[in-house]
């Protein structure tokens, strides 16, 4: 388990550079195996916003199973194993650059097939083109980082009541109302 801080920092534009350097790293190493474009997500992913300098990537990928062996690559390019709770349920992988204790990036591995990683992107797009979510987010990532900044548990939870609210924003502005 991770006992680091959680350390909301200001927007840093270097993120995105430090994202394509890996993401081009990533790409390299793993080719057989991607499915898709690597994407940054997370807040890191987001011009303006706040976030825990840790650079969240999305790798999509075909099968979970077939995936294992990557490991041997992304090892070869700095990449360590770092297990998420429920990885295994979900059937995805996760992995820290350059370390999980000093880790300046980090890898969600997910099958194409998963129904979590578009919301993933639409989250982000959605806080991306709308300043307001964005500072409301900002707002609860840091005052649930000053009440506690070594409890992950409740910092992710006290999250996830907004997150849904601006998911539900976020699927009405790029598919429309939802009609009953």
């Amino acid at each position: 388990m991770r006992q680091d801080r959680i350390v909301i920092q200001s927007y840093d534009p270097a993120w995105r550079v430090a994202f394509e350097e890996q993401r081009a790293a990533l790409t390299s190493a793993l080719h057989v195996w991607l499915v898709a474009p690597v994407e940054h997500i997370g807040s890191t992913s987001v011009p303006g916003l706040p976030a825990k300098p840790i650079v969240d990537m999305l790798a999509l990928i075909d099968d979970h199973a077939d995936f294992a062996p990557a490991f041997e690559a992304l090892e070869g390019i700095g990449w360590v194993p770092a297990p998420e709770p429920g990885d295994l349920e979900r059937r995805r992988w996760s992995a820290c650059f350059p370390s999980v204790e000093h880790r300046t990036h980090h890898l969600h591995v997910v099958e194409q097939r998963s129904e979590a990683w578009p919301d993933w992107l639409l989250f982000r797009d959605y806080l991306r083109d709308h300043p307001a979510a964005m500072r409301r987010y900002a707002q609860l990532k840091q005052e649930l980082a000053a009440d506690d900044d070594r409890d992950r548990v409740r910092y992710r939870n006290g999250k996830v009541p907004l997150i849904g609210a601006l998911l539900q924003e976020a699927r009405s502005w790029r598919f429309g109302p939802v009609r009953g």
